[in-house]
């Protein structure tokens, strides 16, 4: 008769420790390490993010500044939520502002240049699906010479009303491909790529700022943010 798997021993002393607790792990101990090294520390959020374009970002700061995108407890737990357990005095108010989309930038750079450097960030791309459109977009009825006639067939799966007319693409009537102010179908963001149109801009924006004698809110950032001004 087979042994049970139910009563198959296990040995402790051989249990690896689960990969996402030692990441995060990491991560605290990282952010901890980052509040001794910086002497400011920022929250800030986000619209439109592109990992490549904060990859560049972090490339470029990387001589005086230290990103973190994590987890919003693991960083809550490596600042502090409170007095008695932060990593220094002040440091939990940033914790309350680690909220939806929401990072945090240590830095030795002077306030001045952070804030021209979010303000100035502006890095342009095609919208993905689900984006609410800039713009309205309408294609008029006739020959669409940007498109090689290879690309007949995929026109028509994105929805376009296209023939071929002696090697030409042709709109046979009007196509609406979006509209401002309504979310982007998977059609319509393959179509303004198609056409080299961006609506997406990747911006960043400050919501907090902390050093050992100074806590202050930005309130254009904390309105994207969505969260309530109690830096108490």
């Amino acid at each position: 008769m087979p042994k049970s798997k139910r009563n198959r021993p296990v040995t402790l002393s051989k249990t690896k420790k689960k990969p996402g607790l030692e990441r995060k792990g990491k991560v605290v101990a990282e952010i901890k390490d980052a509040v001794e090294k910086y002497s400011s520390a920022y929250v800030f959020t986000f619209d439109n993010m592109r990992n490549q374009k904060l990859k560049d970002l972090r490339e470029q700061l990387k001589s005086s500044s230290r990103i973190f995108l994590a987890g919003k407890k693991v960083m809550q737990i490596a600042l502090g939520r409170s007095p008695a357990d932060e990593a220094k005095t002040g440091l939990h108010k940033l914790s309350k502002f680690l909220q939806g989309d929401s990072g945090l930038l240590f830095t030795n750079l002077p306030r001045d240049d952070v804030e021209r450097l979010f303000r100035d960030f502006e890095e342009h791309d095609f919208a993905r699906t689900g984006s609410t459109a800039t713009e309205t977009v309408e294609l008029k009825e006739g020959p669409l010479e940007q498109f090689t006639h290879e690309m007949e067939p995929f026109l028509r799966k994105q929805g376009l009303p296209v023939r071929l007319n002696r090697g030409v693409v042709e709109l046979v009537a009007d196509h609406l491909v979006c509209e401002e102010g309504k979310p982007l179908s998977p059609e319509a963001a393959q179509t303004l790529r198609l056409l080299g149109i961006q609506m997406a801009t990747f911006r960043l924006y400050l919501v907090c700022r902390w050093s050992c004698d100074d806590f202050e809110v930005y309130k254009e950032g904390l309105a994207h943010l969505g969260a309530d001004d109690d830096s108490s």
